[in-house]
């Protein structure tokens, strides 16, 4: 998994809508990039709930949020409008992006061992580098966590 200080690795995906997505789309900026297993699972519709609901506090960190699941295309599309979300997800269908960010790899659930996204956020400067990782997150405590991280990185 990517260390804080290191440079984001480039990538473009689509989003919801098939539309692509880049991360220099967002020079300048300060990105949350979280990623989740799989779209519409409690855990993962748990997560992008708070962040719905929490979106005007990111908005005040001066913050984009954005999800990246190894779903295709049509199920990051109907997990979006089934929640009503406000923010952008990435359809990862490859896992190409996951693998770059280190997050992709053996899990194991009821016995049995398969390879998959795990669930983990990075915050990315405006220059493009890592500032801040949470390797583990928590669905139900994922935003206290980057909201605290984001207020810690404001200049004093």
């Amino acid at each position: 998994m990517l260390e804080p200080t290191t440079p984001a690795p480039a990538f473009t995906l689509p989003d919801q809508d098939s539309n692509p997505v880049s991360l220099g789309d967002f020079a300048g900026r300060t990105v949350v990039l979280y990623f989740y297993p799989k779209a519409d699972t409690p855990g993962c519709t748990t997560q992008a709930c708070s962040i719905r609901d929490r979106a005007a506090e990111y908005d005040a960190a001066g913050a984009v949020v954005i999800g990246v699941s190894p779903d295709p295309v049509a199920d990051v599309k109907k997990f979006h409008g089934k929640q009503s979300l406000n923010f952008t997800l990435l359809a990862d269908e490859d896992h190409a992006v996951c693998e770059a960010f280190g997050v992709w790899g053996e899990k194991s659930m009821y016995g049995k061992t398969y390879m998959g996204a795990q669930r983990a956020t990075f915050i990315i400067d405006g220059s493009g580098t890592i500032v801040h990782v949470i390797p583990k997150a928590s669905p139900k405590t994922h935003d206290d966590e980057v909201l605290k991280a984001l207020a810690d990185l404001q200049p004093a």
